[in-house]
């Protein structure tokens, strides 16, 4: 049986892009590692992981009963993530809107037989990979994004690293 690595994510367009490159770009910069292509900027919102190319469809179907608030995410300081040894573009703050939107998830996820992930839900952007250690710096300006759509996306390892790519599905 085939499977895809999928997630969940507040998917920028090339506008957001653009604007994100503003504020990201400086920080990546500063950071020692492998600097994330801008075409692989996200917010993950819920993580599934390998799932059933066969069901695709369901989970797709399962989605459509999620409805978004439009909300601002702000973003304020670049952290350093031991673990996974990244450098991460965090918010300090989670709008209730986005946080709404994580539950309407996770219970699709339940709804197709996925136990969600535990943890405590950080928004937050991963610009640099295999990231020297580095003290927490906050922005010289916080940087708002605006969102009002989600995407299910696939990750994609290619030449030993990732590539994200959405599953667009149209209704």
């Amino acid at each position: 049986m085939s499977t895809k690595r999928l997630f969940f994510a507040l998917w920028p367009d090339d506008r957001q892009r653009d604007r994100m490159r503003d504020f990201i770009g400086p920080v990546a910069k500063q950071v020692e590692g492998n600097a994330i292509d801008r075409r692989n900027w996200h917010v993950t919102l819920a993580y599934i992981g390998e799932f059933p190319e066969d069901r695709i469809d369901e989970l797709h179907e399962a989605r459509r009963s999620v409805i978004v608030e439009p909300f601002r995410l702000r973003f304020d300081r670049v952290e350093f993530w031991p673990r996974p040894r990244v450098a991460a573009l965090v918010s300090p703050t989670v709008p209730a809107e986005l946080e709404r939107l994580v539950d309407a998830l996770n219970g699709v996820l339940m709804s197709v037989g996925i136990v969600p992930e535990q943890r405590t839900y950080r928004p937050h952007i991963t610009v640099v990979r295999n990231a020297r250690a580095f003290e927490t710096e906050r922005l010289a300006q916080q940087a708002m994004t605006e969102w009002s759509s989600f995407e299910l996306v696939e990750s994609v390892s290619e030449w030993g690293a990732a590539n994200y790519h959405p599953l667009v599905k149209d209704f």
